[in-house]
């Protein structure tokens, strides 16, 4: 079975953000990841990972725009100074928590945007970060969206997230593969995984329609989690997902897996 993680983001919100760790720990996690730990110092944060015995495996970049709301800052070239400013907060929490990677950032296209204009500032931008992230051991991910869910989405496929790698040409960059967010732009998920086994550095899932927990929608789960140990994969799985009921009452496949 892979290593699963609870995404605190999405899980466990009945509960205020430091008190999800202890929630994710009480449900049998060993790990955990969050979009947004700004809220908290990194301090606040240490502790409650130490006293539950968890590992933070990753967390984001902080790249809205400050202008419109839109997580596209990794895009826009009269931005650039935000952008590195996020990736100076984004790995003093990484190195803080001891995180396995960040996911930098990419976003939808903004309006009235070249859109080869906004690629080349995006492939700067993801090297910049991935320098100053290898400076703490921590990876920079790209994580392809879908454009159901988020129209315009720069990154969409993972053959487009693989391109991105290849032109960044930074060796510590690497794709974070969401199952669910593949199965909607182009399927083939145990062939395409196995393919991009050794360019994967996180992977994250949920089922689909709904973006609920495993068991709800059309992926099959338990085929994948085997897949997944029989190519060798070693790292993370991130369970983001919406619980379809109260978060506790949702893990029964988290539960069948132990």
């Amino acid at each position: 079975m892979p290593k699963i993680n609870a995404n605190i983001q999405f899980m466990f919100n009945e509960y205020e953000l430091l008190d999800r760790y202890d929630a994710a720990a009480r449900a049998g996690f060993k790990g955990v990841e969050v979009q947004a730990p700004y809220s908290e110092p990194v301090e606040a944060i240490q502790e409650r990972l130490e006293r539950n015995g968890l590992k933070h495996v990753i967390i984001n970049l902080p790249v809205a725009d400050p202008e419109t709301g839109a997580n596209n800052l990794p895009l826009q070239p009269d931005k650039v100074g935000l952008y590195q400013e996020a990736v100076e907060l984004g790995t003093k929490y990484a190195s803080g928590l001891g995180c396995i990677g960040v996911n930098t950032g990419v976003g939808p296209l903004p309006d009235g945007l070249d859109p080869e204009v906004a690629y080349k500032t995006y492939i700067d931008n993801l090297r910049f970060a991935a320098d100053e992230l290898a400076k703490v051991g921590v990876k920079a991910f790209i994580e392809p969206i879908n454009t159901q869910d988020q129209p315009g989405f720069l990154i969409s496929t993972s053959a487009a997230g693989i391109q991105a790698i290849d032109d960044a040409g930074h060796p510590n960059v690497m794709l974070q593969y969401d199952f669910y967010h593949m199965q909607i732009m182009e399927g083939r998920l145990a062939e395409t995984f196995t393919e991009l086994l050794p360019r994967i550095g996180h992977v994250q899932f949920a089922d689909t329609p709904g973006r609920n927990e495993p068991g709800t929608g059309e992926i099959n789960y338990g085929f994948i989690f085997e897949m997944m140990d029989e190519v060798g994969y070693t790292g993370w799985a991130g369970a983001e997902y919406y619980p379809s009921a109260r978060t506790e009452d949702s893990l029964g496949w988290f539960e069948a897996l132990s």
